[in-house]
């Protein structure tokens, strides 16, 4: 699997666990438990959490 395949499929998974559960502090948890370094989790959270403004806004 390819870095960018691998990175679309944790934000998407990330994207599902934040809409069912809305707290950065647990989205936070749920990316380092996939093994990326603290600024990749940072990355993230900041990345679901436009996806999810931009769906709510929908």
């Amino acid at each position: 699997m390819k870095s960018d395949e691998r990175r679309s499929h944790r934000l998407n998974h990330l994207l599902k666990y934040y809409l069912t559960n809305p707290r950065e502090n647990d989205l936070y948890l749920r990316a380092k438990q996939m093994g990326v370094s603290d600024s990749t989790a940072k990355d993230y959270i900041r990345t679901v959490i436009i996806q999810a403004q931009k769906i709510y806004s929908q």
